[in-house]
Order: C-alpha cells, then sequence, then structure tokens
C-alpha cells in the first residue's frame, strides 16, 4: 500500500479482536459520516486446542495468534496498532433471575431511593445466589436488567410517585469470572496491545443484528459458533435474557469425521463445501481420495441438526419465560449449514420467514474499503466489536472504595451504586437503620413498638458528599460513613391507648369513674412505669372491694361494705357497673349481729 493510499485513513483507527475457539479475526476500521469503513481483516485459526467452549486455555499460544494478526495489519495498512477491543463470549457470563420484595411499616410514598435499594437488593441477592453455586470464583457483575416491578402484590412498570405498602421486583443480573476477564487481558498484553474496550460478544452482535428501533420486539439472537451457541433475548427496548449451551457448529464437524474418516480440519471443509452445488472432493486419514454430493453430507448432518435446533429451540423458551419469541436472528458460522434455520422455526412454531442469518442485509452502514471482504455473518460480531467503542465504551477502570483499589466492568453509565454491589457492601449500611424494636404483650396480645430511624450513609466522592446515582469514572475515591442507627424504641405505661380506659361504678346510687389498674408481670405499676423488652401487661378491667374503698376514702374497719347487695369481703372484685354501699359501724352488740346474719 502506498504512502499516498495511507495518508487517506484517519489519525485514530479502531482494532477489533474477536477471539474465537476455532479461530480469531481482527477487523480494523474508523467511523465516517455515521458510517463504519472497514479498511483491513485478517483471520487466523488456532493451530491447537489453545481454546476451548470460548475460554482461553493457552493463554501464551492465544498471545502468539493475536500477534500475527496485528504484525499483519499493521503491514497492510502501514501504521502500528497500540490498543484493541475485545469482547469476552456471552458463554461464560453467568445470569440469575431473582424476585424480591420490601415491605413497609405504613403506606409509603415510593421514591427513587427505595427504588434503587430495591434493585440493589436484587442483585445482591443473585450475587449471593451464585457465590453459593461457585464458592472458588470472583464474578464481576457486568449489568442488570429489571424484568418486572411489583406494587402490592400487583405488576406495573415504574414505581416511582405510588403509594405502597409492599414493593417488589424480578432483577435479571448478569456476571463474569474474574479468571476470564484476566485471562482476554493477559493474552491481549502477550500479544504487546493494551485493551481500550471490553464488551460483551451477545452486545457486540447486537450492535448490527438487532438494531434499537427493533428491541421492542421480543427477538432472539443466537450466536452459533464453533464450541457453543450463544443467545440473547430482546423485549420492550432491553436485553431480557442471556444464555449459552454447548451445542454448535464443532458438533456437525464430529459427525462428519466419523462418517467419512477424515481429520478435524478436512469434515470442516466438507462441511463448508455444502454451499456449493458441485461435488465435494476429500482426502480420508488412509489417504484415498473420494467424492461425495452435498445433497449426501446434508443427510448425513441431519439428525444432529435437527437435535441442535430443537436444544436451542429449548433453550430460547426457557429464557423467553415458557414461550416462543416472535422472530430469531442467527450469525455465526455454525449457523450457516443449509436447512438449519427451517428447523429452527419449526421447533419454536413460527414462520420460516422469522427466523433469518444476518449478513450482509445489517451492513447497511458498513463500507469495506478492502472490496475482497465477503459479507456474511461471520463478520457480525468483528465488526460490531468495532462499533461498541463508539457506541458504549465498555473497559474496566480502577476505583478506590473505602480505601482499597478495586476493578470495576464500565459500561459508560458507572454510578456509585456499582461500586456498591462490587465491593458487597452490605445494603443495610446505606439506608436509615431503625433502633431496637420494643416488644411486649397487652392483655396476651402481641404488640411491637418500632425505635427511631437513624440516618442515612454519607457517601463522598473525591472529598465531596454525593449520592448513590453519581457517576464514576477512573481513579475516583469513595468513601461511605455507614448509617446509624436510631434510638431504640421507649413507651411506658401512660403512653398506651388503654391507660386511658376506665370503670365506671354505681356509689351509693351514683356513678363513679375510676382508672383502669395495670398490673405488670402480675405487680401493680403506675402510670411512668418504662414498659420492658416481653413484659405481659393487664389492664385489669374490675377493683378489688378495698380497692374501691381507697378510692373513696372509705375506711373499711368502719364500715359494712355491701356490692350488689351482698356483704363483701376486702379481696372481692367489683367490675364494670356494679354498685357498692356501706353502712357505719358502731361497734356495739347489734352491728356484730347483724353482720353475721348478713353472711
Amino acid at each position: 500500500m502506498g504512502e499516498r493510499e495511507r495518508k487517506r485513513y484517519p489519525d485514530h483507527m479502531v482494532f477489533g479482536l474477536d477471539i474465537g475457539t476455532r479461530s480469531v479475526v481482527g477487523t480494523v476500521g474508523y467511523m465516517e459520516h455515521k458510517k463504519f469503513k472497514v479498511v483491513a481483516q485478517c483471520v487466523k485459526e488456532h493451530d491447537t486446542r489453545a481454546m476451548m467452549d470460548g475460554q482461553i486455555h493457552d493463554i501464551a499460544k492465544v498471545g502468539q495468534i493475536i500477534y500475527k494478526i496485528k504484525m499483519q495489519l499493521e503491514n497492510m495498512l502501514g501504521i502500528e496498532l497500540t490498543e484493541v477491543c475485545i469482547a469476552a463470549a456471552g458463554r461464560v457470563l453467568k445470569t440469575a433471575t431473582m424476585h424480591i420484595e420490601q415491605t413497609f411499616e405504613e403506606e409509603t410514598l415510593v421514591t427513587n431511593e427505595h427504588i434503587y435499594s430495591l434493585d440493589m437488593l436484587g442483585v445482591e441477592t443473585a450475587h449471593e445466589s451464585l457465590r453459593k453455586e461457585e464458592m472458588d470464583i470472583r464474578f464481576y457483575c457486568v449489568g442488570y436488567t429489571v424484568v418486572k416491578y411489583y406494587l402490592n402484590g400487583y405488576e406495573i412498570s415504574q414505581l416511582e410517585g405510588h403509594k405502597a405498602r409492599k414493593v417488589g421486583a424480578d432483577v435479571l443480573a448478569t456476571f463474569l469470572p474474574e479468571e476470564v476477564v484476566d485471562s482476554l487481558y493477559a493474552a491481549v498484553e502477550e500479544a504487546q496491545l493494551h485493551v481500550a474496550n471490553l464488551t460483551l460478544e451477545p452486545i457486540a452482535a447486537i450492535q448490527l443484528a438487532i438494531p434499537v428501533q427493533f428491541r421492542l420486539l421480543n427477538i432472539a439472537l443466537i450466536d452459533v459458533g464453533a464450541g457453543t451457541s450463544d443467545i440473547c433475548i430482546t423485549k420492550d427496548g432491553s436485553i431480557t435474557a442471556y444464555g449459552m449451551i454447548s451445542v454448535a457448529g464443532d458438533e456437525l464437524t464430529e459427525v462428519l469425521v466419523k462418517e467419512y474418516l477424515v481429520e478435524f480440519d478436512m469434515a470442516e471443509k466438507i462441511k463448508l463445501a455444502v454451499d456449493k452445488k458441485k461435488p465435494i472432493s476429500y482426502t480420508d486419514i488412509m489417504g484415498l481420495t473420494y467424492k461425495t454430493t452435498r445433497e449426501d453430507v446434508l443427510h448425513i448432518l441431519e439428525p444432529t441438526m435437527n437435535k441442535m435446533a430443537e436444544d436451542i429451540s429449548k433453550k430460547i423458551k426457557e429464557l423467553n419465560g415458557g414461550k416462543s419469541v416472535n422472530a430469531v436472528f442467527v450469525v455465526g458460522g455454525g449457523g450457516k449449514v443449509p436447512g438449519f434455520t427451517e428447523k429452527l422455526a419449526e421447533n419454536l412454531g413460527i414462520l420460516k420467514e422469522r427466523v433469518a442469518l444476518r449478513g450482509a442485509e445489517v451492513m447497511g452502514n458498513i463500507d469495506f474499503i478492502d472490496e475482497s471482504i465477503k459479507k456474511d455473518s461471520l463478520l457480525v460480531t468483528p465488526i460490531g466489536i468495532c462499533l461498541n467503542f463508539y457506541n458504549q465504551k465498555n473497559s474496566f477502570i480502577f476505583i478506590y472504595f473505602n480505601g482499597e483499589r478495586m476493578k470495576l466492568y464500565d459500561n459508560d453509565k458507572l454510578t456509585i451504586m456499582d461500586a456498591v454491589m462490587q465491593a458487597d457492601y452490605p445494603n443495610d449500611f446505606l439506608f436509615p437503620r431503625r433502633g431496637k424494636e420494643l416488644e411486649f404483650y397487652v392483655n396476651g396480645r402481641q404488640r411491637i413498638i418500632r425505635g427511631e430511624v437513624g440516618d442515612s450513609a454519607v457517601i463522598l466522592l473525591n472529598g465531596e458528599t454525593v449520592n448513590l446515582q453519581t457517576s464514576i469514572k477512573q481513579n475516583d475515591r469513595i468513601i461511605i460513613k455507614e448509617s446509624t442507627i436510631g434510638e431504640p424504641a421507649v413507651c411506658t405505661l401512660d403512653s398506651l391507648p388503654e391507660y386511658e380506659d376506665t370503670i365506671i361504678f354505681e356509689v351509693e346510687k351514683r356513678k363513679i369513674v375510676c382508672p383502669k389498674f395495670t398490673q405488670v408481670n402480675g405487680k401493680l405499676e403506675a402510670g411512668y412505669y418504662q414498659i420492658k423488652q416481653n413484659d405481659k401487661i393487664e389492664f385489669l378491667d374490675y377493683y378489688t372491694a378495698e380497692q374501691v374503698a381507697q378510692f373513696l376514702d372509705i375506711n373499711l374497719d368502719m364500715v359494712k361494705l355491701y356490692i350488689n347487695n351482698r356483704l363483701a369481703d376486702r379481696t372481692d372484685k367489683v367490675y364494670e357497673n356494679f354498685s357498692l354501699k356501706w353502712k357505719e359501724l358502731t361497734g356495739t352488740y347489734e352491728d356484730l349481729l347483724e353482720i353475721e346474719e348478713d353472711r
């Protein structure tokens, strides 16, 4: 390429790398007038099993392949490539959908803070579930989607501004294993490159395969690679689920290995040749050359392709809540075998026209300066990785959280809350905490009084007070002073509503109103008594004859007391509306005789 040709390219070009199980694809291009222009491309296959099922097993070998691609592209372009955009395979993603609920003590106006708390509780619950499954692996949260919100048990699209006693959510959280991220970075650094941007393969593929305006529809994107098939579901404008099954193009190739008694590479060539109508020549492991037909190869592949379509369809339905999707887009080399899309449609129960390979037709905004590059579904993910650099600069950044250095997946929308989730900072330490509640019993019924509400956490970003929704960037320093616990609940007897209750007696034909006596753990207590944990409180619905006399300032030694016209003892109980009367004693023999007669 001459110097004059090189000068027409801009100074900054994007280098995207699709590191697959079978091969590595390098693409270089730039954005001009809202069109991405591909100026060079290089494909190299792994000569060993350095990668299996999308996971790097031999960092040095993969690094060598990347370095060869880098050098070849540099020679083609006459420029030095120092940074590269990469993607983590969808097959290594871990997702979990959690239903969580929060209940308020009383009807509460739902604010943004309540919603953030609910979202974070969902992510925390998902993270905890993942840790229990795989205790030895550390995971990065690379994003979450709220699939549904619930208000008092009913589904609702937006919670903010509503009054509720209970709110809930279905949260889909997505995580990447630390070892996957670290191995990708290490392989790239082995090739003397730095990561400019890291995204996820399903997100990269969607950049081209499913335009934003289509994502309102319920669509499945399938990236059928060599080792696995990655599945992504869109609905209502967002990605609602990721999934993977370990069935893909290699399954078909292995069938041909056994049938035709050939090496794996030869079987791969036979599989790719079914796109052409002419006879297919091959050499078996004995060195003998044969010919077969396209129809014969497809007949051999049909049972495995049927099973592959059935498995992928089941996974799509599982990810889509047990039902089929409206349409399916297929990318990747493994899905190019004739008849595969039709079998998918059949298993999903949708029209065959609604399952299609996405290749040249989605590349309207892609210009290929190198006209020798063929537009097909194999290029969707590599070019999507490049486009993602412009649309969403995803990578890892480093920040400091309460003094400790932390790595975060940057989706270009990072906030304090993302750092909080990655740090596993307890949700309770962010929001006001109530003091200890007071539990006791009134007339046999349990009663609970809540403690006072404490203060929210103080969040400092580079020394400035901020909130959970504040954006963060590289090298930011976050300090969180945990929320406080409010004062414990305090209650005295006279603050209970029952304390104001009274008993009415009829005394000498007059109505007398008396306050009820209060008994705590069997002992009479005054109104200023401070209630203790598990106290058993009774508001007595009676007085004893002696208590009535004390209230009326009557000396029982000087009178005969009658309750409901019967002579009473000091300990007899006097209930609501009982009548009382008395007769003064003179101490004569006649009085004593009268008392005996009344008894």
